[in-house]
């Protein structure tokens, strides 16, 4: 049924054994803020699969709250005077879930701006019940309209990952609750990866992480200028950094590669730049030349349509920029000692 599937199986529950575990021993934690119709469509995705679901509000202004607490969600109205994290979120519905319906043994974490397919939940739980060594499940995660826009095209690629085991899971998640206990949840300091990080400290703990090759979610990324992929990607260069001063140290040295190859592309080859030409003159801009040529092999390199390849490869390279002065924003914090706030692009 599965791509790369796992090999240690037992029979697969019947349906409506599965169904009545689910019912009792599932629940859905949706985090969001100001998500409008989106929420709405995410609600509408998950309440006829499970009457427990926890949706956390981070001060929205559009009527997010009153919708959910409508469609029978429980409502958690994060305090926002303590900084917001994403982590913190995802947490803080958690102790709501495991405060209100202890019994649950499954969480799907869902973002707001997502959508779960049909049949997607049935799929998660029986494969968990199945595998008692696997701590998370995700699918496949599609953009709701890739063609609107280079960057919801871009995020339709950055989401296409081979199925099986592998290292991380991304917002839209089932995990098993004692797996997620063991580790204590989410870091709530984290403003970007953290679910990387969670799925470090689980593999550490002997815990597995499993993509299944069934649909899971669509996702509404609404990224329309490039303003908002900048600052996403400034997001995602800070999330390497911190990634990789937590657990760059160990023996896979999580995030370095990212990190190295953000300084190189970043800042390395703009200094050296500026250097040679002080040397050289302008000579010494024949180095630049090394991003276009970068481009091409990556285009090249690529598995998928014409214009997305290139496309992808262009934003690739020029995405090592925002990457690196989000490593220095950390660095600056590291530094001086003072507490990073959500980078925001929404």
């Amino acid at each position: 049924m599965f791509h790369g599937e796992y090999s240690k199986s037992s029979p697969r529950p019947d349906h409506e054994s599965l169904t009545t575990e689910m019912l009792e021993n599932t629940g859905i934690v949706i985090i969001g803020r100001n998500e409008g119709e989106r929420l709405v469509r995410c609600l509408s995705s998950v309440i006829a699969y499970s009457n427990k679901i926890i949706y956390v509000d981070s001060a929205s202004t559009d009527g997010s709250a009153l919708s959910a607490k409508r469609m029978g969600a429980e409502v958690v109205a994060l305090d926002m005077s303590i900084p917001f994290t994403a982590a913190r979120a995802r947490n803080a519905g958690y102790s709501r879930m495991r405060h209100m319906f202890p019994q649950v043994e499954y969480v799907q974490f869902v973002d707001g701006d997502c959508e779960l397919t049909d049949q997607w939940l049935e799929e998660c739980v029986s494969f968990l019940v199945q595998h008692p060594d696997i701590a998370v499940v995700c699918g496949k995660l599609h953009e709701r309209y890739p063609d609107r826009s280079v960057y919801n095209m871009l995020c339709n690629i950055e989401w296409d990952a081979p199925a099986g085991e592998t290292k991380a899971c991304g917002g839209n998640a089932m995990m098993r609750s004692a797996a997620f206990e063991q580790v204590k949840g989410f870091n709530n300091s984290l403003i970007a990866g953290e679910e990387p990080e969670l799925c470090m400290r689980l593999r550490e703990s002997g815990w597995k992480i499993w993509r299944l090759n069934h649909d899971m979610a669509l996702h509404d990324a609404a990224i329309l200028h490039f303003s908002q992929w900048w600052r996403r990607t400034i997001r995602t260069g800070y999330g390497y950094a911190e990634g990789a001063y937590l657990h760059g140290g160990v023996s896979e040295r999580r995030w370095m590669r990212e990190v190295l190859r953000a300084l190189l592309w970043g800042i390395a080859l703009p200094l050296l730049t500026l250097l040679l030409l002080l040397i050289t003159g302008s000579w010494g801009m024949l180095i630049l030349l090394a991003y276009p040529l970068q481009v091409i092999k990556l285009a090249l390199r690529g598995k998928r349509s014409q214009r997305e390849n290139w496309w992808h490869a262009l934003f690739l390279v020029i995405g090592k920029f925002p990457e690196a002065i989000g490593q220095v924003r950390f660095l600056i914090h590291r530094l001086s000692k003072t507490s990073s706030r959500l980078i925001e692009y929404k």
